[in-house]
């Protein structure tokens, strides 16, 4: 698929670039959260195995499933199947009815992820992460990478969404997962409008809270309706925005920023929880 001319490997590698670049800019000029795991050699850990890890799914997607989801809506657009097809609405309103849906598709996958075990034992490597800035957004096991994308691809197929619709929504919700995600600091009168509709940093980062009443909350990637529709939606940590508790209460040394214990993370079993101390008799 190619539109103005570019292919859309090169399209969505200039958005990736573009957007990547200008929020690593902010987050070093003004982050939100200054903490060792977000500066120095931790950091740079952390940013390597986080990058890294976003080459690995890129290259087992590639592998297991060569169409992703841009070309599987060309397949089902060639194979005239699908919803849309079939009640002949104009692009433009089919269009961003595919955007809206597919939008609640990744949602709906993000609540499932937590909510079933073995789910939860693959998605867990992206909370495992002590820091929370724009490369946590990229942060996601390669086997959840192929998983998700056969899910949006099933989504994709039973509407016949179009294409170009697609490579818009693939493009945007990495955008905002990576904005979601970043360290960065915005006016809270900003914000406060912001998340009316999409899903800003403060936001999300309540999802990454070590605490489970706020994990389970907030799943959002994109748009901010979906929490507030069904009840799943925190305004803000119990802690402050600037005193939460980042990443997994069983993991909490530097381990998690190795990009050899995130990939087997998945396989482990979590270590049993400390017994809490006996009251004084």
């Amino acid at each position: 698929m190619t539109l103005f001319g570019l292919s859309e490997p090169v399209i969505r590698l200039l958005a990736f670039s573009t957007i990547f670049i200008t929020l690593a800019v902010i987050e070093l000029l003004a982050p939100r959260l200054e903490r060792e795991e977000m500066r120095g050699a931790l950091k740079s850990r952390r940013w390597v195995t986080n990058l890294a890890m976003v080459v690995l799914s890129s290259v087992a997607l590639r592998i297991v499933f060569p169409l992703a989801a841009v070309g599987t809506a060309l397949w089902a657009q060639s194979q005239g199947i699908g919803l849309f097809p079939l009640l002949g609405l104009p692009l433009w309103l089919v269009a961003i009815l595919a955007f809206v849906i597919l939008d609640f598709s990744v949602w709906l996958e993000h609540v499932v992820s937590h909510k079933w075990p073995w789910l939860w034992r693959i998605h867990r490597m992206h909370h495992a992460d002590t820091g929370f800035d724009l490369t946590t957004a990229l942060r996601f096991h390669p086997l959840e990478i192929v998983l998700s994308m056969v899910w949006k691809a099933a989504v994709i197929i039973a509407l016949g969404a179009p294409p170009v619709a697609v490579l818009i929504f693939e493009i945007v919700l990495n955008g905002a997962a990576m904005f979601n995600h970043a360290n960065i600091r915005l006016p809270k009168a900003v914000d406060a409008v912001l998340r009316l509709l999409v899903v800003t940093p403060d936001m999300h980062r309540i999802h990454h809270s070590t605490d489970p009443r706020e994990t389970d909350s907030n799943y959002g990637f994109n748009l901010a309706i979906w929490d507030r529709m069904f009840s799943t939606y925190t305004p803000s940590p119990r802690r402050g925005n600037t005193g939460i508790e980042i990443g997994l209460s069983e993991w909490r040394d530097g381990r998690t920023a190795n990009l050899g214990w995130a990939l087997a993370l998945p396989f482990r079993f979590a270590p049993k929880a400390r017994p809490a101390p006996k009251p004084d008799q």
